[in-house]
C-alpha cells in the first residue's frame, strides 16, 4: 500500500517529523486488483453516503473503435506498463493492453474504482 499524504522528506533532503498519526479519514484501502474471469463485483462504502462498485474479476470490456463501441470478451492481459508482473497475473488496470474478441485494446477506465472496463482499440 502506498504512503498517502506529505512526503517525510523536505526538498533539501531533511526529515519532517509527523505532527500526528493518520486519522480515520486519512487512511487508504487495499487496492482492488481486477483479474480476468467471470464477472464479480464488490460494493464498497465511500465518503458522503455514496458507494463505489469495484470489479474483482471481469471478462467483458466496452471497446471503442472510432465513433462506435462494442461489447467484447477479454481473453488475457498482453502487457501492463504499470507493472510487468500484472500481465503475468492477468490483472487489469488503466493503461493495460488486453487481448479481446475485437483485437488488442488499451484500457481507459479504472476497473478497481468504477467496476467496468472501457477500452480503445490499438492497431
Amino acid at each position: 500500500m502506498k504512503d498517502q499524504g506529505r512526503s517525510p522528506r523536505k526538498r533539501t533532503g531533511g526529515r519532517r517529523r509527523p505532527n500526528h498519526k493518520k486519522k480515520k479519514h486519512e487512511l487508504g484501502r487495499e487496492s482492488t486488483e481486477t483479474q480476468v474471469g467471470d464477472r464479480k463485483l464488490k460494493v464498497v462504502d465511500a465518503r458522503g453516503n455514496t458507494e463505489k462498485v469495484r470489479a474483482v474479476t471481469t471478462d467483458i470490456a466496452t471497446v471503442a473503435d472510432g465513433a462506435e463501441s462494442h461489447e467484447a470478451t477479454i481473453e488475457q492481459v498482453v502487457e501492463n506498463p504499470s507493472n510487468p508482473n500484472y500481465a503475468r497475473r492477468n490483472i487489469i488496470t488503466k493503461g493495460a493492453i488486453v487481448e479481446t474478441s475485437e483485437g488488442k485494446a488499451r484500457v481507459t477506465s479504472r476497473p478497481g474504482q468504477d467496476g467496468q472496463v472501457n477500452a480503445v482499440v490499438v492497431e
